[in-house]
């Protein structure tokens, strides 16, 4: 146990990011009840669609309908679709150009690593979609802010559960400094992917009568659903 508790303090000292950083839209965390949240966005210049229930205005450099989805009174998603849509060609190049801003955006991360999430010059886009149900879905993670606090008794509980589900403690005794530090940066990754995955911005296309519209999703996995009302 001492063992594992050193492990623990050095992985700690390591790490400077946030469990509790959620999501934010316009600078403003995906969090608190809908009717905050309006207010905040009707601050930015968004007018409320009653009989929509929702907020318009411009995002991004198109006419847009922002929703606010909740979860238990929680907002745990901003849902931002476009008012007009465009032909093939047009949504494949507004597809493409979204991958390329958030993949130029620092404050974001490629969920797919390293892999281009572009669409391809010679996709037939109508024929995926009506033949194969094809599904066209960027996919990217929200950083966290440096100057928030890591929650240590989260971070203490997985390292010390990932940690006895690889290692006995005679393996652990018996690593060297350098096996050790190896280790770390393993669950460190797993851990700060976790988190991330907490602060999902995604994209998708979606087919309506022949037009071709982008649906983009802020969401706050903290307050999703997770089975609680089963």
């Amino acid at each position: 146990m001492k063992r594992l508790l050193f492990f623990v303090s050095l992985l700690l000292s390591s790490m400077s990011f946030a469990q509790n950083d959620v999501t934010k839209f316009l600078g403003i965390p995906v969090d608190g009840t809908k009717t905050n949240m309006i207010q905040k966005l009707k601050e930015k210049g968004y007018t409320y669609n009653a009989r929509l229930d929702c907020l318009e205005g411009e995002f991004n450099g198109y006419n847009v309908r922002i929703h606010v989805v909740t979860n238990n009174n929680k907002v745990c998603r901003i849902m931002v679709e476009d008012v007009f849509g465009t032909d093939e060609s047009g949504i494949k190049i507004r597809f493409n150009r979204l991958c390329r801003q958030f993949e130029n955006n620092d404050k974001y991360l490629n969920a797919s690593l390293l892999d281009s999430q572009e669409i391809g010059e010679n996709e037939d886009i109508s024929y995926e979609l009506l033949v194969n149900k094809k599904r066209y879905q960027a996919s990217y993670y929200q950083k966290g802010n440096e100057e928030d606090f890591i929650d240590t008794a989260d971070l203490t509980n997985y390292y010390l559960k990932e940690i006895s589900k690889k290692y006995t403690e005679e393996e652990l005794s018996e690593m060297t400094e350098e096996q050790i530090a190896t280790v770390n940066a393993m669950i460190a990754f797993s851990y700060y992917t976790q988190l991330l995955e907490k602060k999902s911005v995604w994209f998708m296309i979606n087919n309506s009568l022949g037009s071709y519209y982008i649906l983009m999703y802020y969401d706050n996995e903290y307050n999703q659903a997770n089975g609680e009302d089963l």
